[in-house]
This record gives structure tokens, sequence and C-alpha cells, in this order.
């Protein structure tokens, strides 16, 4: 079984920052692809940004230039720097890890993100 956990969701007035963490723990046997997902009320769930197992980074376009992912292979984490955020920015941010050889995806709860003044 893999569990994933974020963290690091809250409260952040316009123009702030947010740091998110996700780790993914138990039966874990390499490196996989992780990723970023939110959803805001009434919406669908949108990809925010991807890091591939080589580091390459992909981001949806309202995020282009003001989020930042990256990982530590060591610890199974993946993290996302959110800077200059706007109320649009608000959601659940939840965490997803891909098994691509069992074709698998694996997700966290989500954590709550609240851009507001």
């Amino acid at each position: 079984q893999v569990q994933v956990d974020e963290s690091g969701g809250g409260l952040v007035q316009p123009g702030g920052s947010l740091k998110l963490s996700c780790s993914a723990t138990g039966r874990i046997f390499g490196i996989y692809p992780m990723f970023w997902y939110r959803q805001a009320p009434g919406k669908q769930r949108e990809l925010v940004a991807s890091i591939a197992v080589n580091g390459f980074t992909n981001y949806g376009e309202s995020v282009k230039g003001r989020f930042a992912i990256s990982r530590d292979n060591r610890k199974n984490s993946v993290y996302l720097q959110m800077n200059s955020l706007k109320p649009e920015d608000t959601g659940v941010y939840y965490c997803k890890i891909r098994i691509p050889e069992y074709d698998i995806d694996y997700w966290g709860q989500g954590t709550q993100v609240t851009v507001s003044s």
C-alpha cells in the first residue's frame, strides 16, 4: 500500500506565498512522476504542475512564472512553491504519484489553500 500526504496549505493574502509539501510512503520501490492538482469549488480538478523522474517540469498556463515544483527523490517527496498568489488560486490542492508499470495513481487527501484579503 502507498500513502500520500500533503501539508502546507492555509489562508494567505493576495500577493503572498505558500509552500506545499507532499510525501509518498509505503510500498514504493522506485522513483516515479509526481503531480500537483487543484480543485476549486464548483470546478473540475485541474493539473497545476508535474515533475518527471529526470526533473523535467510542466505547469498549467495559469501558474506559469508564479509556481515552482521540485522533488527530493531520497524522500519520495514533492514540493510546490507558490508565489504571487491570486484569489483564483483558491482550492484544494492534491498530490499524486503515478506508478506507470502498474498504471496506478495514488492520491493524497488534499490540502486547502485560500487566497483572500
